[in-house]
C-alpha cells in the first residue's frame, strides 16, 4: 500500500478485522477494525482512520462492506474523496474478478511451476497458459459451464478414451 500510495495512485484494498486502527485522530490507542463503532453517516460514506506502523502521518478512508447477513469486510483507501459505499462494492467486485482471473490461471494451467531461467523461455511458459485460460473460458462460455467443469469432463473423455483404446502399449517383463 504505501508503494502504490507513494507513486501516487489510487487502492482498495482489504483489511482484517483485527488491524490495529485509530478513527479518533490520535487521542485513543489503536483498536481492532471490528471494535470501531460506526455512525449511520460514516456506513454509507466511510471514516478517516490512521493505520498502526503504516505511514504514521496518512489518513485512509475505511468502508465497513456487508457481504452477507452474517459477514463484513473492511476495504481501505487513499482516495479521501470517495464517499459512496456503492462505489467501493463496485471496485471490489472488479478487484475480485482480478483475483478469479489468478486463481483460475493457476488451478487450470500450472503457470507458477515454471523452473526455467533464460527470459526467453520464461516468455513462452507465460503465453502458453495465459491462451490456454482464454480458450477454456472461450469454450466454457459457449457450453454454459464453469471453466473447470470443462476441464473436468474434458479429462474425463480423454481418460475414457485412453481406458477403452490405448494409444501407448506397455510390456512387462
Amino acid at each position: 500500500m504505501a508503494l502504490i500510495d507513494n507513486l501516487g495512485k489510487l487502492y482498495y484494498v482489504p483489511l482484517q478485522k483485527n488491524r490495529l486502527v485509530d478513527d479518533t485522530g490520535g487521542q485513543k490507542k489503536y483498536q481492532p477494525i471490528e471494535q470501531l463503532t460506526w455512525s449511520e453517516l460514516e456506513q454509507e460514506q466511510g471514516k478517516l482512520i490512521k493505520i498502526n506502523k503504516f505511514l504514521r502521518d496518512k489518513n485512509v478512508k475505511l468502508f465497513r462492506v456487508t457481504v452477507s447477513a452474517n459477514r463484513r469486510s473492511y476495504v481501505a483507501t487513499n482516495d479521501l474523496t470517495q464517499s459512496s459505499i456503492d462505489e467501493v462494492k463496485s471496485q471490489c467486485k472488479l478487484r475480485w474478478k482480478v483475483e478469479e482471473f489468478h486463481l483460475e490461471i493457476k488451478q487450470l494451467t500450472g503457470i507458477e511451476s515454471c523452473q526455467c531461467r533464460r527470459a526467453r523461455i520464461q516468455i513462452n511458459h507465460l503465453a502458453c497458459p495465459l491462451l490456454v485460460w482464454v480458450f477454456l473460458t472461450h469454450m466454457a462460455k459457449k457450453v454454459s459451464q464453469t471453466v473447470y467443469q470443462l476441464k473436468a469432463s474434458l479429462l474425463a473423455d480423454y481418460l475414457s478414451q485412453e481406458l477403452k483404446h490405448a494409444s501407448l502399449k506397455l510390456k512387462f517383463i
